[in-house]
């Protein structure tokens, strides 16, 4: 190995990765691990999408890794990189990337988001491998990703929402989750967990579903239960389109509990949407669930709440970060790498420059002192 002086400490992010075990056979180790999630980041935070370009930059920025950690070895092949990640466990990276988002956030505050999205091009004809389907949260206060799970490929999401929840430290914290997630045991979950959930309701819980739809139905015709309701209403409007969101909330849910015996539930929400566009007017209602009894503006910022994990989590993924182009999808891959990207937008968000997302990655990919900087912090 080549004498090398580092001239800077190894970053605090990386520290939280240690105990993660290297599936290389130790004779042939030549980058520590440590190194290579460095390089990773830095790489992509740059906007390497794919192993090849990784093993680039690695090349270029050698001078600007060595300010980290010493690389006596230099940087490793694009082959080397993509046979670790396939099979590096995924379970104990992503343990290490929530302990880290812990340390580095505290407790989480306010609304968690949760929703999964499709790695759209994480598929294997070849193989007759599906994509695979991530579940993620959103810390809506704090705008961190605190942590993700993929989905099992015999599973879907329902399976995975809980171990999502349980790598997490939600006490206090309010759990937004469409309607896939609502279900009797993810519910008492939270509860236990000694947080709070507003979460959708719709067919897939049939009998609630249709005795919340009938009451509300009961409540617009015939002002039934006029005395536990509150409402508000906001109104939006940009580019030709108005839309007014109507919120009723209902604070006595005794009568569901005795027929339905659904965990911690305080709470339903009617939300009439009402969209005009060009003349043309659509309605639609949704119902929630809530463990909370709150007035109607609170619960109309927590069901709105939860969209940012769509527009500053999903969004910014698919169009600054460009994953559902991502290529990777040998083995363990695909959601090793996903973990990879939500450590660089935590790192990127943390950074308090005023500047967007693609203005702080063209930022750290041509000036060495700004990404050391994002790294260092």
């Amino acid at each position: 190995m080549a004498d090398v002086t580092v001239s800077g400490a190894s970053p605090d992010f990386l520290s939280h990765f240690g105990g993660i075990d290297d599936p290389r056979q130790t004779a042939k180790i030549t980058c520590p691990l440590n190194e290579i999630f460095l390089l990773v980041v830095c790489a992509v935070i740059s906007g390497a999408q794919d192993w090849v370009s990784i093993a680039l930059y690695g090349q270029r920025k050698l001078d600007l890794l060595r300010r980290f950690l010493p690389f006596g070895d230099g940087t490793p092949s694009h082959d080397q990189l993509g046979i670790l990640f396939s099979r590096l466990d995924m379970d104990q990276f992503q343990r290490c990337f929530v302990k880290w988002v812990a340390d580095l956030h505290g407790t989480l505050e306010g609304v968690v988001a949760i929703d999964g999205k499709t790695l759209r091009r994480s598929f294997d004809t070849a193989s007759n491998k599906a994509a695979i389907h991530m579940v993620s949260a959103w810390a809506c206060e704090q705008k961190p990703v605190p942590g993700q799970r993929k989905v099992d490929d015999k599973s879907n999401e329902i399976t995975a929402i809980p171990e999502l929840l349980e790598l997490l430290a939600i006490k206090g914290a309010i759990v937004t989750i469409d309607a896939m997630g609502c279900q009797r045991r993810i519910c008492q979950q939270i509860i236990d967990q000694e947080a709070d959930y507003v979460i959708g309701l719709k067919g897939n819980q049939g009998r609630l579903h249709e005795d919340v739809e009938l009451f509300f139905d009961e409540y617009c015709e015939r002002g039934v239960a006029q005395n536990f309701m509150k409402q508000c209403q906001t109104i939006d409007g940009a580019h030709g389109r108005i839309e007014t969101r109507s919120y009723v909330v209902c604070s006595d849910t005794s009568w569901l509990e005795e027929r339905h015996h659904w965990s911690g539930m305080k709470a339903i929400i009617m939300v009439q949407s009402t969209r005009e566009i060009k003349g043309d007017v659509k309605t639609t209602r949704q119902f929630y669930i809530a463990s909370l009894d709150r007035g109607a503006e609170e619960m109309a910022t927590f069901i709105r709440n939860h969209w940012q994990i769509e527009n500053s989590l999903h969004w910014v993924m698919d169009v600054t970060f460009r994953q559902d182009d991502c290529r990777i999808r040998t083995g363990n891959a695909a959601a090793n790498f996903a973990t990879i990207k939500h450590a660089a937008i935590n790192l990127l968000r943390n950074d308090p420059a005023k500047m967007s997302i693609p203005q702080k990655r063209h930022s750290a990919a041509w000036d060495d002192e700004y990404m050391y900087k994002i790294i260092a912090q």
